[in-house]
């Protein structure tokens, strides 16, 4: 009892607050049954605690091929120079030792998920070990970084970039690249990684509908239209404030501004070169970034044929700026390699399915060597209808298509069904044939001297293209007849792996043909940046 009754004389006590006699109350029932049940119940919140803190552990050892994945992030590695393997520190003591329920569970789970890995999995080479934290290393260390680039003003961050992709880690079995498609995979993979994390660009808001901001979605011009509309809508790369980006866009479509300003029949292009070059002086007098680099960090995307013509009145438009074009022509002193940008040639005919006619057909089921069929136009195609039209089986060579053949096959299921497709130039050198092959699995055979193909400067066209010149067409079935069976099958294999470089989604993809056109730009800018060495 808490208060003695033995003396009567002595007064009885006041009775005690409610909180008090709640707080007496639960310390009788601790010192009962319920005391202890109450204590073995939360034992049992913590083994079970400790059991699922277990099981995840063990998944995560599990998921891993190598337990010494893991062990990098906790202990030290191994110097690479080849010295001892200094052994890893013991780990901390637990605060409060498991109970032995949980720690029996936990050594079983470890034990199975052990065994399972090692079994699944052969050992590491030693020294596959060290490159693989070598590896892990350098990616947390560039996971730490990342915020620098923030920080860093444009220039700065365009050097950083270039050193970068200059000194690019080893890519090996990429399960998003095809390695012979690329001249380095290691350099590009880098330099995409860092176009994705720093390239910021900002779009001049300045020019009317339609020659401007409003892009064509259909017809053998529509890569302009596709790249203006993807890159208006994109918020990942654009920026509102144009001190924050490396790159400016001219949003103007070649297209639109044929329509709108050639006369039929004049065959007069200077009164587009003159708008264009009009609309370049309104901006260079609005802003302060064209003057800064005289132009050399702008750029502008054009597929009509008379795209680079519409360049040639303004001199740093012409010099300096970043031209991303569909008649890449290198013999007419405006497109430049290595600074200008081969935009491919895609023909979209409906605007909502723009993959509507990419398919996959095996070799055995390709019974013809070669296909063309187009209008006959340019010094390039009356020559090849000159020596191959109807002339062998195997060669299917037209102009026009005929009826009476398009009635049993269609042209697309032509290109279906050849080996190789023939891509002449036409008035340009530029065809919309060779995307059309590529979306067929044909493998391209391009006859245009001084062409510059598409993304020259990071594919390897050898590896998944012929390229043939205007002289050979004479010898083009023997050319074509010694192109050996496990040569055409791995080429085959690359275009079939080039397809997703050549597609057009409404929302885009990586390494799908929007991000490969933007980062050629962002590739041959980084080009004109000086490195100072230190």
């Amino acid at each position: 009892m808490l208060f003695s009754t033995a003396n009567p004389n002595r007064p009885s006590p006041s009775p005690p607050p409610p909180m008090a006699r709640r707080l007496r109350l639960r310390l009788r029932r601790g010192r009962g049954r319920g005391g202890a049940a109450s204590f073995s119940g939360w034992r049992r919140r913590i083994a079970a605690a400790a059991i699922v803190t277990a099981a995840i552990t063990a998944l995560i050892a599990f998921a891993v091929p190598s337990p010494l994945t893991i062990g990098f992030f906790f202990f030290p590695a191994a110097d690479s120079s080849g010295g001892d393997r200094s052994p890893p520190p013991p780990p901390p003591p637990l605060l409060h030792p498991l109970p032995r329920r949980a720690a029996s569970a936990l050594a079983s789970i470890l034990a199975n998920s052990t065994s399972r890995s090692s079994a699944s999995a052969p050992p590491r080479p030693r020294s596959g070990i060290r490159a693989h934290r070598r590896r892990i290393r350098a990616l947390v260390i560039e996971r730490r970084s990342h915020v620098a680039y923030w920080r860093m003003s444009p220039d700065e961050a365009l050097a950083y970039a270039k050193k970068e992709i200059e000194n690019a880690p080893l890519v090996v079995d990429d399960p998003d690249l095809y390695a012979p498609l690329f001249r380095n995979v290691s350099a590009f993979k880098r330099s995409y990684e860092l176009m994705e994390r720093i390239l910021k660009v900002y779009i001049y808001q300045d020019g009317q509908a339609p020659i401007f901001h409003t892009p064509d979605l259909k017809g053998i011009y529509a890569s302009e239209g596709w790249f203006l509309k993807l890159m208006e809508e994109d918020r990942r790369f654009t920026v509102k404030d144009p001190s924050k980006a490396h790159l400016f866009y001219l949003p103007y479509s070649s297209r639109q501004l044929q329509l709108a300003i050639y006369v039929p029949g004049s065959h007069n292009l200077r009164p587009l070169s003159l708008f264009l070059r009009d609309y370049v002086n309104a901006i260079a007098a609005k802003y302060p970034f064209w003057n800064r680099t005289r132009g050399r960090d702008h750029f502008l995307v054009a597929c009509h044929d008379w795209g680079p013509y519409t360049t040639t009145a303004h001199e740093e438009l012409l010099k300096n700026t970043i031209k991303a074009l569909c008649n890449a022509d290198s013999s007419e002193g405006i497109f430049i390699r290595g600074r200008d940008v081969s935009l491919p040639e895609t023909t979209i005919r409906t605007p909502n399915r723009p993959q509507r006619y990419v398919g996959k057909r095996r070799v055995s089921q390709r019974p013809f060597l070669a296909f063309f069929a187009g209008n006959v136009h340019g010094r390039v195609r009356p020559i090849l209808l000159k020596y191959w039209d109807g002339k062998d089986d195997d060669m299917r060579i037209y102009g026009p298509l005929p009826n009476r053949v398009s009635r049993q096959m269609s042209y697309v299921e032509h290109m279906k069904s050849s080996k190789f497709c023939i891509c002449p130039m036409g008035y340009e050198v530029n065809s919309p044939r060779i995307v059309e092959a590529i979306y067929s699995e044909c493998v391209p055979v391009i006859i245009a001297d001084n062409f510059v193909l598409p993304f020259d400067e990071v594919l390897n066209w050898s590896a998944f293209s012929v390229v043939i010149a205007e002289k050979d067409i004479p010898n083009l079935k023997n050319i074509l007849s010694g192109i050996s069976l496990r040569r055409y099958l791995a080429m085959h294999t690359c275009v079939s792996m080039l397809q997703k470089h050549f597609l057009w989604h409404a929302k885009p993809l990586k390494y799908d043909l929007f991000h490969m056109v933007l980062h050629s730009i962002w590739f041959n800018r980084l080009k004109q940046i000086e490195v100072q060495e230190q």
